[in-house]
């Protein structure tokens, strides 16, 4: 799934073709791409409306258009953006933007699973969210108070999104080796110290990853149709088995919740 690092590259690599533009229509291939307002309703209300600006927030990418109204996007497991038509042709494309200009975006998405909104306020889509790990205003003391009150593992608690906002499976993983933490460690149970190392280890995994456009493990594609280069760079996740980069352990493989976790027995003690 894209993650914040991949959805931020979208952003700003997608933002200077298409803000300013107006959209001149949206073909829609699958119907339930589309959560709000109803299919027709969607098509009807774009069209004509100008992208202002393009935001993001947490996993989300915002239109932010002319009308007052907000195309988000989530591109929930396999989805992308392109500028381009993909090399397959349209098999996978469920959604179509037309712009003024002759641009066209086409939202590709092998499994179905992305989704869109046009609505007056986005957290109708985005929903309750935690803050945002690359604004200013996110402190190790932000991060205690949005973890002192879950006992659930730490892994569990950095990718809920209503605890903090963005943070996927793969970065999880890299910031818990950077700060030194298992990833089953109790959420509330980490020292003040711990909480420092992590905080610093998320915004600098994310930072590390934006630089990087992303990571391209499976389905994430850049709006050019090239890859991320950001998991080249990863130190645990994906590399179940081989030898930690710090200490020579062998890297080891489990879930947490349900959802795969890599990590460094040696370096992050269970203790």
């Amino acid at each position: 799934m894209p993650e914040l690092p991949e959805v931020e590259t979208i952003k700003n690599e997608l933002a200077p073709h298409i803000v300013g533009r107006t959209i001149v229509g949206i073909d829609i291939f699958w119907d339930r791409i589309v959560r709000q307002p109803s299919v027709q309703d969607l098509k009807a209300g774009i069209a004509g409306q100008k992208i202002e600006g393009v935001g993001r927030r947490g996993k989300y990418l915002l239109l932010e258009l002319s009308g007052g109204e907000t195309l988000v996007i989530h591109l929930k497991l396999t989805g992308s953006l392109w500028r381009e038509l993909p090399p397959e042709g349209d098999r996978f494309v469920r959604a179509t933007i037309h712009l003024d200009n002759g641009t066209k975006i086409y939202f590709r998405d092998p499994r179905k699973f992305g989704k869109m909104w046009l609505i007056t306020d986005a957290a109708i889509a985005t929903g309750k969210m935690g803050p945002e790990p690359l604004e200013p205003d996110f402190s190790a003391k932000v991060l205690k108070t949005r973890l002192r009150r879950h006992r659930i593992p730490i892994k569990a608690a950095l990718l809920d999104q209503g605890i903090l906002a963005g943070v996927g499976n793969l970065y999880a993983d890299e910031a818990l080796f950077s700060a030194g933490i298992h990833p089953m460690r109790p959420a509330d149970s980490l020292s003040q110290k711990e909480l420092k190392r992590l905080h610093k280890a998320i915004i600098g995994v994310l930072v590390a990853g934006i630089g990087n456009k992303g990571a391209s493990v499976e389905n994430y594609y850049r709006p050019d149709g090239s890859k991320g280069k950001a998991h080249t760079e990863f130190k645990v996740a994906r590399h179940g088995g081989e030898p930690c980069p710090n200490c020579g352990t062998p890297i080891e493989y489990t879930k947490v919740r349900g959802r795969g976790t890599y990590f460094c027995p040696k370096c992050q003690p269970a203790g």
